[in-house]
């Protein structure tokens, strides 16, 4: 029997040896692989063995293409500026393209044209394998619609069971041991052959095994036991960071945290890949203040300035509006993160919301300044707030009544109704005030009034206490300052709720 070491047959990174496993689509990609001028594709999530399938099927295809064979990757600055240059070299030879998804638009779009030249000249000389996540090869064709026919575009799924089962018993026979817990490992895992790996690497470390046991060895470790050294361990690494995306540009204890919200509906995916407009959709009270900072372009300038603690984990492609994790690891952790509990230690009050909004705004149309004013700075303040001019889209096709009238009624926490000269005289501000009206006696309408304006007709509204808009001054720092005291009071609404049901 041979003698291995543990970390050269459950390897934490790198190709693996012992343990590698073809994936389904192995035999597809040889056969790309081997045909003359065409350019290669391979795109999927992070950590199924996309790098390691390329470079075994290389050494099988003819063992010296692997020492041969040009390996770059978009995350070097160095290997950038080589990439862009691949177009004016001639007999690159096997040129491997890893993390395609990283680079600019300028760049991707030349590696396209050179693939459409290199296809249709059938040259030897020079083969382009591409590596991506999620959605690479699309990147291509985007850019060279005539790509089409010319590239294999392949794409690897997350493995199946039988295939990272095949990956823990090659390792078990390796190390002569047996993993009673191999069953959850594989579910662990969710198609990754890398979280296997760590889990199993992770189960022989918790039993002392290091390396190929004399007499067979079973690993009594259990896998609550195994995944709570893993995530110990990953939580030095990956918590704090974590953390900082969480918070977003700056921690709003009392809005809806939607960095957060982005973060944990990206730990549910099932591919480690979210599209924010599905997934907003299927989260409609979240839908409002995660569109605030994906559509102003917050998220992407987050991860623009956090590059040096998130660019390693994330990926994010502003134009589809796309997520991707890109450290499988990484994926493992927010999977098992106790959210509440991550929630609260960050500093928020409340990550569930028993209402779709926050604030619904009612207004008449000469007041809309006034309106977008105050959408403005709650939204800034991440909070979710009806306005209407955000919903219409949605209210297409809609019957408007039907679809506006629960609004006011119980799906917004506070409604904020600016009473300018004309509110009573039109039939929508007439129309929603009916809706509203008895959420008076629940202290859930905050009325606006303006300075001068003779109030008869509202007395209802002169009951509870409200705020006031001088016109003849600057309006948005008024209105900023109205913004910041309406959330001061949701926050305290929120407290109040959760205390009363602690």
């Amino acid at each position: 029997m041979d003698n291995y070491q543990l970390e050269d047959v459950f390897k934490l990174s790198g190709v693996p040896e012992v343990t590698f496993v073809e994936p389904v689509e192995f035999s597809r990609l040889l056969v790309a692989l081997r045909t003359k001028g065409r350019g290669v594709v391979i795109e999927g999530p992070s950590g199924i063995g996309k790098t390691s399938a390329v470079t075994k099927a290389l050494a099988r295809l003819e063992p010296q293409l692997t020492k041969s064979t040009l390996r770059l990757s978009a995350r070097r600055r160095d290997d950038r500026e080589l990439i862009a240059e691949l177009p004016n070299i001639e007999s690159a030879g096997v040129v491997v393209i890893d993390d395609f998804h990283r680079l600019d638009q300028t760049t991707r779009l030349a590696i396209a044209d050179h693939l459409k030249v290199l296809a249709d000249e059938e040259r030897e000389d020079t083969k382009i394998v591409v590596i991506g996540i999620n959605r690479a090869g699309e990147s291509l064709l985007s850019f060279a619609p005539d790509l089409s026919g010319r590239i294999e575009v392949i794409k690897f799924e997350v493995n199946p069971d039988d295939r990272v089962k095949q990956l823990i018993d090659k390792g078990s026979l390796a190390l002569n041991v047996e993993f009673p817990v191999a069953s959850d490992i594989i579910q662990a895992a969710d198609g990754s052959f890398n979280i296997a790996q760590m889990l199993c690497h992770d189960a022989c470390l918790t039993a002392g095994v290091t390396e190929t046991s004399i007499e067979h060895q079973v690993v009594n470790a259990s896998y609550e036991l195994v995944r709570e050294r893993v995530l110990d361990r990953l939580a030095g690494t990956f918590y704090k960071r974590a953390e900082v995306f969480a918070k977003g540009k700056k921690l709003r204890r009392e809005g809806r945290a939607p960095y957060l919200q982005i973060l944990r509906w990206l730990s549910l995916s099932d591919e480690w890949t979210i599209d924010l407009d599905r997934e907003m959709s299927k989260h409609p009270t979240l839908r409002g203040s995660v569109s605030q900072v994906v559509e102003k372009g917050h998220l992407e300038n987050l991860l623009d300035e956090q590059a040096d603690l998130l660019g390693d984990l994330l990926h994010y492609d502003a134009d589809a509006r796309v997520l991707a994790v890109e450290d499988p690891k990484f994926f493992y952790f927010i999977k098992n993160l106790a959210w509440n509990r991550f929630a609260e230690r960050i500093g928020y009050f409340d990550v569930s919301f028993s209402t779709r909004y926050d604030f619904a705004l009612s207004f008449a149309g000469s007041d809309r300044d006034i309106a977008e004013l105050l959408f403005n700075a709650l939204s800034e303040l991440e909070h979710g707030v009806f306005y209407d001019k955000e919903e219409q889209a949605r209210i297409l096709a809609e019957n408007v009544e039907e679809y506006l009238a629960p609004i006011y009624k119980s799906e917004a926490s506070f409604v904020v109704a600016i009473l300018g000269p004309d509110y009573p005289k039109r039939i929508w501000t007439k129309f929603e005030s009916e809706q509203f009206k008895k959420r008076f006696g629940e202290k859930a309408v905050i009325p606006i009034w303006f300075t001068g304006q003779d109030y008869g007709a509202f007395d209802i509204s002169r009951d509870v206490g409200g705020e006031t808009v001088d016109r003849s001054q600057l309006l948005e720092p008024q209105v900023t300052h109205i913004a910041e005291r309406l959330a001061a009071k949701l926050t305290a609404h929120r407290l109040a709720g959760s205390s009363s049901t602690a």
